[in-house]
């Protein structure tokens, strides 16, 4: 897939074929995206933890709240629809720079286009409770989680619509359960001079 290919079908995917497990190497190669992902400075503050336990999985799952911008919970995926992988990034709150979402956003895009390009779909969680993550996976005291990636392979599509940046852009679902998302046309938000 080229590469604007690549980065119109990693969208955030929320109905995953739980029967579809990512193989071990794929794991393998998603994490390692990570050390090619520039940081502020060559900190490297972030920890991961690849969450790859059936149990641990569900735990993680059970406790992040999907999809806000859509009515009674129709976001949320249902038994057979769940993620079947996450991967937590954890911060450490005694090295944190006034840039620190930057890093974030950087792993976090290499983790997602490297799995999009194994057919893998991602939805990046930020609505999680700390205290209960630590309790699932047992993190150091001076780390925070405040984001989770869920894996799987998509049972339905994102699909981008160009818009105007008067029009609504939220998140929906067409008739057939997949995901709209509308995108301000580039026209629109860059200035070129």
């Amino acid at each position: 897939m080229n590469l604007e290919k690549l980065l119109e079908w990693r969208r955030s995917y929320r109905k995953f074929d739980e029967t579809k497990l990512i193989s071990k190497e794929d794991i393998g190669d998603i994490l390692n995206s990570i050390k090619f992902a520039s940081c502020v400075n060559n900190r490297q503050y972030l920890r991961f933890i690849s969450v790859e336990d059936k149990s641990k999985v569900l735990e993680v799952f059970e406790n992040t709240k999907w999809a806000a911008s859509l009515p009674n919970n129709l976001g949320r995926p249902k038994v057979g629809e769940r993620p079947v992988y996450f991967i937590a990034i954890l911060s450490d709150n005694d090295k944190k720079l006034k840039f620190n979402g930057i890093d974030e956003g950087l792993v976090i895009s290499n983790l997602t286009i490297t799995a999009a390009e194994k057919g893998i779909g991602s939805c990046i969680i930020g609505s999680i409770n700390d205290k209960k993550m630590r309790e699932i996976l047992n993190y150091e005291d001076n780390y925070s989680c405040e984001v989770v990636i869920a894996f799987g392979y998509p049972k339905v599509n994102s699909i981008i619509k160009e818009i105007d940046t008067t029009e609504d852009q939220s998140y929906y679902l067409d008739n057939n359960g997949n995901y709209i998302v509308p995108k301000y046309k580039i026209s629109e938000i860059v200035r070129r001079i």
